[in-house]
């Protein structure tokens, strides 16, 4: 049974072989290899009309087929430490490892934390797919030919990080096709990045009154309002995404995260962060380390208010331990 799976490894090997494996291994190169492979796996999710939660799961499997790797290769590390205790069979130093693979145990959440904590930090496609919204309706492409090859281009473009450009070809997609939703997504979304909010929230405006439902603009002039400082604005949004997609943990991290940094209501920023964090596990979703480390700074900040009781009551209000 996979709940009671767990993999012995018999390894018979000299003494002087065990140096040279620890001077040739490097637990730093390991992980960034091992990810780089896994980074690689995520940027060939295909995101076009998928529901999130389906593109969160093909990231979970990405990163878990490298787990299991990094968690050996890990252990093989350790032969050193190990090289004492080990019995010496016909001139040979024989060493058990053990592996524990079930995905609910300590040990192997250990290395599956550690190495989507590194990919969130080293891959930029993980974050990249992890934010997409191509989820669509009758409204949101085009059948509009010359639009969707202006809209490709614009693609292109912005990913080369070409924005500039990237904001003339989708502007000439929705010349070309004025109920174009996602061109007018993509064009709040490259405007944001010249840092032209305004027409960034001209954009997504637009977007919504063609599609009233489309989640990309409802989340993405959030963050724009953000940007913006006018948080009511942002929060509002968030609060009409909630209304449209009730368990998107993009509403609860928005919401704590304004509340946290931006307005230093650090028990409100708390308890929205626990439920984002909470459906972040519940899917499996990477973005869980991001909910982590406000949830740390949210707990120095109270701590230094003396409002220590206070941090942990809202933890146990939401069935999260502090451990």
């Amino acid at each position: 049974m996979k709940n009671l799976l767990l993999l012995l490894i018999f390894i018979s090997i000299s003494s002087n072989v065990i140096s040279q494996t620890n001077e040739k291994s490097s637990s730093a190169s390991l992980l960034k290899e091992l990810a780089e492979n896994g980074c690689k796996c995520v940027d060939s999710i295909n995101t076009y009309n998928k529901p999130k939660i389906e593109v969160t799961d093909a990231i979970n499997k990405c990163i878990s087929k490298q787990v299991g790797a990094y968690q050996m290769g890990s252990k093989l590390m350790q032969l050193d430490d190990l090289k004492e205790n080990a019995k010496v069979v016909d001139g040979k130093k024989e060493i058990n490892i053990s592996i524990n693979v079930n995905e609910n145990s300590v040990e192997y959440k250990k290395y599956y934390y550690e190495f989507e904590s590194y990919m969130m930090t080293n891959c930029a496609s993980l974050k990249e797919k992890i934010a997409s919204s191509d989820k669509h309706n009758s409204k949101s492409f085009s059948e509009n030919k010359k639009a969707i090859e202006f809209y490709s281009k614009g693609l292109d473009e912005s990913k080369k990080e070409n924005y500039e450009k990237a904001v003339d070809y989708f502007e000439k997609a929705v010349k070309e096709d004025p109920e174009f939703a996602f061109a007018w997504d993509n064009l709040g979304i490259n405007y944001r990045r010249l840092n032209n909010f305004d027409k960034s929230i001209e954009c997504y405006q637009k977007s919504l009154t063609i599609d009233p439902y489309g989640l990309m603009p409802l989340q993405n002039i959030a963050i724009v309002y953000q940007y913006k400082k006018e948080y009511s604005k942002a929060i509002e949004a968030y609060g009409r995404l909630a209304k449209i997609d009730v368990n998107n943990p993009e509403v609860f991290y928005g919401i704590g995260n304004i509340y946290a940094t931006n307005l230093n209501d650090y028990e409100n920023g708390l308890d929205n962060m626990c439920k984002a964090y909470t459906i972040y596990v519940q899917q499996k979703s990477p973005y869980r380390v991001d909910a982590e480390k406000i949830i740390s700074l949210i707990y120095i900040e109270m701590k230094k208010q003396g409002k220590e009781e206070e941090f942990n009551k809202i933890l146990k209000a939401n069935n999260i331990s502090q451990e």
